[in-house]
């Protein structure tokens, strides 16, 4: 199970960056929200995997540390939040100036 988790992380990561590096800002916006998603889910394995249930289920062992569960789901709330934020910004742009282009952005002035 941990070999699937880190060959997701890996692969998740890859192609959010793989996207940042993109000249799309659309394209850009869903690379940022992928590697944070493998962030998210990094997060998540590293707090997991002591043997120990969640904590959330009511059994009688050792329940596993619930902070890394609390601060990945802040984490995407803020996320989410930000990426909101910043696909209104875009649409305003490529309203404003045509296409979602980088280089068309170098331009722009107050």
């Amino acid at each position: 199970m941990e070999l699937i988790n880190a060959i997701s992380i890996g692969t998740l990561f890859g192609i959010g960056l793989f996207q940042i590096l993109r000249r799309n800002a659309f394209r850009s916006i869903l690379g940022l929200i992928i590697l944070a998603n493998a962030v998210n889910l990094f997060l998540l394995t590293m707090g997991a995997y002591s043997g120990e249930v969640a904590a959330y289920v009511d059994a009688a062992g050792q329940t596993s540390d619930p902070l890394p569960q609390a601060l990945t789901l802040t984490a995407i709330v803020i996320g989410m939040g930000s990426f909101t934020l910043l696909l209104g910004i875009l649409l305003l742009l490529v309203i404003r100036h045509g296409r979602g282009d980088m280089d068309k952005f170098k331009d722009l002035q107050y």
